[in-house]
């Protein structure tokens, strides 16, 4: 976009936070905004740094996948050095921060579809990604990877018409990454100092899933359930109500609705 120049320079201006984003590492191109920050936190970066991309070659998704990143969208990932009872938090504070992102950028509501897509009117507009190293009892890193469709030109990806969508596409106008990214990184920083408080965010993220109450299918490794999404757990794990009245506890996977 026109006018729309990232640099760590124009990210961290006057940025109103105490860590997430005061140091920010800026590739215009580069394989994965993950690689790079697991390579930093693996040599003791400072809590906080973020890696930035303009354009992903080999974005990450979950399970292997390839996150479709060209340029014109929001490719980054953060470190952290959380205590390790905060770890299952880290993916309500990540989907809990693009929400409010995008409300506050856009004036778009958006919600969440469990465990890691932030969904606008049913369409994938976000994909988050959790990596963490852990050794024993204690987290030696976590990494929060988000994936923002900004301007992504969806006529050219055939493949995701109908599933995906982007901010620019849902408000009819150009939407300025910079400011989605400088308010994304504030409003991950809230979230994440809000963990020690307690119940709050949990209940928050609970309440912005898209799929509690509706009938799902879930793809969990080579298992396939089907039932009524009924809640999730304090860790994040996904609660499935079966015909035949049993409940299985579902750590991860793939959730559809079948309605």
């Amino acid at each position: 976009m026109e006018g729309d120049n990232l640099s760590a320079a124009s990210i961290t201006d006057n940025l109103k936070t105490h860590f997430i984003g005061q140091r920010v590492i800026y590739y215009p191109t580069l394989t994965s905004t993950m690689e790079v920050a697991k390579q930093e936190a693996q040599q003791g970066a400072a809590e906080g740094t973020v890696i930035v991309a303009d354009e992903q070659t080999e974005g990450k998704g979950r399970l292997e996948r390839v996150w479709l990143s060209p340029k014109g969208n929001v490719a980054l990932s953060v470190i952290l050095y959380p205590n390790m009872a905060y770890l299952p938090c880290l993916i309500m504070v990540a989907s809990l921060a693009v929400v409010h992102c995008i409300e506050a950028v856009t004036g778009l509501k958006s919600q969440v579809k469990w465990p890691n897509d932030v969904l606008i009117n049913g369409r994938k507009v976000c994909g988050i990604l959790i990596e963490s190293d852990v050794k024993g009892n204690m987290v030696d890193y976590a990494i929060i990877g988000i994936g923002v469709n900004v301007a992504l030109m969806l006529s050219h990806f055939p493949d995701i018409l109908l599933s995906a969508t982007s901010l620019s596409d849902e408000l009819g106008r150009e939407v300025s990454r910079l400011n989605v990214i400088r308010q994304l990184l504030v409003e991950t920083e809230r979230m994440y100092l809000g963990l020690p408080t307690g119940g709050s965010i949990y209940e928050e993220w609970r309440d912005s899933l898209v799929m509690l109450g509706r009938r799902v299918r879930v793809i969990s490794g080579k298992t396939i359930y089907e039932g009524v999404a009924e809640s999730v757990t304090m860790d994040g794990s996904l609660l499935l109500r079966h015909s035949d009245g049993s409940l299985t506890k579902i750590v991860g996977g793939d959730v559809t609705l079948r309605e």
